[in-house]
């Protein structure tokens, strides 16, 4: 049963609750950085309020996490980044179904098609530190989940909010589910839009944005231990790009999941669980549907889609009353076509045919192991092996340009302890990862030809650190030594205009080795019975050891401040932002995601927020991010594009500037 996992890890679960029950106050109201509870573990509440201003999708969510920062491209769909590496290293999984987006030019990362608060728990893994969630986590692991508990009796539970905002900022989601005990159905509905967004210059930015969804789920659940789920999804989305001279006009997702779990099997099997995920993502860009056209230019669009078919099976078996080991086997099967067009007047996308440019396929077996060796120390350790194939495609005409077949194995081991008499878990944990070429280092940066391929990223990280939670102190530690074999470095050469395609003049992939390491701090200290000093820290530096020179896409040094005071119904709140200046830099080279522009000035802003909960179903929540209106930029950005209709750019797409928001939610069960 599930209490063997419990047993593994007993003695850090028994104060990491007793804190928990002893002092409610210490969980955020607001959140402004959430903390880590346990080793490389960070678990989050997307439905209570955020400062800054609320997400409209997965990766503005993620910011607010240490260690994490965002590419920004306009006023949505940005990259996330962790640590400095993004794109593929970074996986992300919703609702356990794993998928990538469409776009070659990365207008839509997976966390696009992410309204946080459509889901009940985000849960992010730092590091090669888990084998359970695909291949090529070398950042680590990023789990959107969707958690429906069994009715006893027939009900319904509902949750639903309300936000509005400057510049036109218009949020909503409405998530209802009605259940008796053999069954259950549940709705979650999502819209978010926005207008351009100003910098704190007072100068517009192409950013405007729609986005909207629905989900359904139907569950049977003939007992407390058994449930299958049919799921489906529907969404769609248009955004404007400041960083670009396309936008996008369509991004629609289909997804269909079945999911079967089966819990206390037998003494030996505790839980036994599968599931089927497809997903298609439709994606149109174009330079007039959401812009004037430039003159002199011809009407262009570029219609790539996506076809993403995964599987998973897996068994929990309880070793004894303190092993607890995880087995499991995963099938991924991905189709990525294309279609474009140019001329002088826009033609209808059937007019032309889809041509195939890339397909890839995976499948993985994998064991993680959690074992108590005492009441106070475990011993947690996977391993991983996975076979991944790749074709690309001439898309005009079908025929193959290249294929690769690779062997990938990872594995980890981490030993953990709970220290005597203290509230508190030390760790430390050595990690190793292994990554073929993507769909975007393949085929936009020509990795993968009859000429040459770039070979699989191998990162061996060590990891270690200090989790603390006490009832008026909590907080954690964390530091990472990293050495990246074959790390797939590009470069865009900015002197040739145009789409990459598989032009070296233009962009290509490399291979280069590269040493990482850095550390991460987050505190909450309640000095005084109503008041809580909150504090996080993120530090990285990465050398390409190759080159002789920095890694690009190294975000700077990032220190946060928070005072909150809480007294039960009132909660009143500050967030300052302290940004380092970047200077190394290694201007036109980075990953898929973006390059380095060059050095970066820092910054520093301020957030204030306040609530007020009515009874125990509301919570009223107002805020103002970039009180001083500063006009400044992240360091790991696109660089900024002329639009035609808006003031020149700045060099990078700068962030927003002074933003007010309100929002109200209410809970019902």
């Amino acid at each position: 049963m599930s209490t063997v996992r419990h047993v593994a890890a007993a003695s850090f679960a028994a104060l990491s609750l007793a804190a928990h029950a002893a002092d409610p106050t210490l969980d955020e109201v607001v959140v402004t950085a959430p903390r880590m509870r346990e080793p490389l573990v960070i678990e989050n509440d997307p439905r209570a309020p955020q400062q800054p201003v609320p997400a409209s999708d997965g990766a503005s969510f993620l910011k607010n996490i240490p260690g994490f920062s965002v590419i920004r491209k306009a006023g949505t769909d940005g990259d996330p980044v962790l640590r400095g590496l993004a794109g593929s290293r970074l996986n992300v999984l919703l609702d356990g179904a794993q998928f990538h987006g469409g776009c070659g030019m990365r207008m839509d990362p997976p966390t696009a098609y992410v309204f946080p608060e459509a889901y009940d728990r985000v849960r992010i893994v730092k590091g090669p530190q888990t084998v359970l969630y695909g291949y090529g986590n070398l950042a680590g692991v990023v789990l959107f989940e969707r958690d429906t508990p069994r009715f006893a009796v027939p009900g319904v539970r509902a949750h639903a909010s309300l936000m509005a905002g400057s510049w036109g900022r218009r949020d909503g989601v409405a998530d209802a589910t009605f259940g008796a005990p053999a069954f259950y159905l549940r709705a979650t509905a999502t819209h978010s839009q926005s207008d351009d967004y100003e910098d704190g210059d007072g100068r517009a930015l192409h950013s405007a944005f729609e986005r909207r969804s629905l989900a359904v789920a139907g569950g049977w659940t003939p007992d407390d231990d058994t449930r299958i789920e049919l799921s489906a999804v529907r969404s769609e989305a248009q955004a404007a790009y400041a960083d670009r001279m396309m936008d996008g006009s369509v991004f629609d997702r289909d997804g269909f999941g079945l999911r079967f779990e089966k819990r206390r099997v037998s003494a030996l099997v505790q839980r036994i669980r599968a599931q089927v995920d497809w997903n298609y993502i439709d994606h149109v860009m174009d330079n007039y549907s959401l812009r004037p056209k430039p003159a002199m230019m011809p009407f262009s669009w570029s219609n790539p889609d996506r076809e993403t078919l995964g599987m998973r099976a897996g068994a929990e078996l309880a070793l004894g009353e303190s092993t607890l080991l995880e087995l499991g086997l995963d099938r991924q099967d991905d189709s990525h076509t294309i279609r474009s067009f140019s001329g002088p007047a826009p033609v209808p996308f059937g007019s032309r045919v889809r041509g195939k440019d890339f397909d890839s396929a995976s499948t993985g077996m994998f064991g993680e192991l959690t074992r108590a060796l005492s009441a106070s120390a475990r011993l947690v350790a996977g391993v991983r092996f996975d076979r991944f194939s790749a074709d690309r495609f001439d898309p005009a005409g079908g025929a193959a340009v290249a294929s690769a077949e690779e062997s990938l194995a990872a594995g980890f081991l981490r030993y953990e302890r709970d220290l005597e008499g203290r509230p508190a878990t030390v760790y430390v944990g050595l990690g190793r990862g292994e990554r073929p070429m993507d769909h975007w280092e393949a085929t936009t940066y020509g990795g993968l030809s009859a000429a040459r391929r770039v070979e699989p990223e191998r990162n061996t990280q060590l990891d270690a650190g200090l989790v603390w939670n006490a009832r008026d102190l909590s907080g954690s530690l964390s530091a990472f030594y990293s050495r990246i074999d074959d790390y797939v470095l590009t470069f865009v050469n900015p002197a040739v205009a145009g789409m990459c395609g598989s032009n070296p003049l233009k962009c290509t992939a490399l291979n280069v080795d590269a040493t990482r390491y850095g550390v991460e701090a987050d505190l909450a200290w309640r000095f005084a019975p109503a008041w809580t000093l909150r504090a996080s820290y993120a530090a990285v530096r990465a050398t390409n050891d190759t080159m002789d020179v920095a890694l690009a896409q190294t975000p700077p040094d990032e220190l946060r401040l928070g005072l909150g005071y809480d007294s039960g119904a009132w909660t009143l709140g500050t967030l300052a932002r302290f940004v380092r200046r970047q200077d190394r830099v290694h201007p036109g080279y980075g990953s898929i995601v973006g390059q380095d522009i060059g050095p970066s000035a820092g910054f520093a802003t301020l957030a204030l927020n306040a609530s007020y909960r009515l009874g125990k179903r509301a919570l009223i929540s107002v805020g103002v991010d970039n009180v001083f209106d500063r006009a400044y930029a992240e360091h790991i950005s696109r660089a900024a594009a002329a639009v035609a209709g808006y003031a020149p750019p700045a060099v990078r797409v700068n962030e927003p500037g002074r933003f007010a928001w309100a929002r109200i939610g209410m809970t019902f069960d």
